[in-house]
């Protein structure tokens, strides 16, 4: 009796194979993290010297904490959710933009969240005095700008909202950009000004400073729309000539969290 083979399956999960600059991310911030885990000696000094208090870059002149801050997690669960997110949404913008200016834009939404949180530490309201004194690490941050990044460019593919229902990018942005704005004064300001800060630094520089912004016409962004054409029709030639799955960002239609 003749058997058959099974017909293959495609069987995806997010954006495909870590891009350079997402994996040197990843990288250092899980060898960071798993240090600091295995001498916590030595993860209260990297918090102390490297976490980002207003009051020590604003009296202590430690300048570099704006910086530093992005590569320090709390625990096991704040560095996996940033990590997965990083990369989720991360591949997608570096293959677009390419590895340079991902990585220039993700120092400057990380570092921009930094410095509004040294400012909203000396506003002259309730939330303040917490901010001030209050050491902020993670790369939530730079993680915000990237989510950012993705509604403008992506703003119609369905994002899971609290990993249970899909709601299109721009929306979930808009959503989680509220619900951040509406927690500052209620939770003392830590951590919500630097999200916040993420996603209107991440906004500015791609609509004004970066000129990436999908209305306008840089050089970066002409570049990046030639080659995606080019490989979409590469692409193309060679699924009519050995059945390869399409792929391209207009085909990504799959849910992503």
């Amino acid at each position: 009796m003749r058997r058959y083979a099974p017909a293959p399956t495609n069987i995806s999960f997010g954006p495909g194979p870590i891009t350079p600059m997402v994996k040197l991310l990843v990288m250092a911030n899980v060898g960071i993290f798993l240090a600091g885990a295995v001498l916590p000696s030595l993860g209260r000094f990297f918090i102390d010297l490297f976490g980002l208090r207003p009051q020590a870059v604003l009296t202590g002149f430690r300048f570099w904490q704006p910086v530093t801050y992005l590569f320090l997690h709390g625990g096991f669960g704040h560095i996996l959710f940033n990590m997965l997110v990083l990369w989720m949404f991360g591949v997608q913008l570096e293959r677009l933009w390419g590895s340079a200016f991902f990585l220039r834009y993700y120092f400057i939404a990380g570092i921009g969240a930094g410095i509004a949180t040294i400012i909203a530490g000396v506003l002259p309201f309730s939330f303040s005095q917490p901010t001030y004194l209050a050491v902020t690490i993670g790369a939530s941050g730079a993680i915000y700008g990237l989510l950012m990044a993705f509604a403008i460019y992506y703003p119609n593919t369905p994002i899971l909202m609290f990993f249970l229902f899909p709601v299109p990018a721009k929306y979930f942005v808009m959503i989680i950009g509220a619900i951040t704005f509406l927690s500052v004064p209620r939770s003392g300001g830590i951590a919500h000004v630097a999200h916040l800060g993420g996603l209107v630094v991440g906004y500015l520089y791609l609509k004004r400073g970066g000129g990436l912004g999908p209305f306008q016409f840089g050089r970066f962004g002409v570049r990046a729309e030639i080659k995606y054409r080019y490989l979409r029709w590469k692409m193309g030639r060679l699924r009519k000539k050995f059945n390869v799955h399409p792929g391209g960002r207009d085909d990504w239609n799959g849910t992503v969290h």
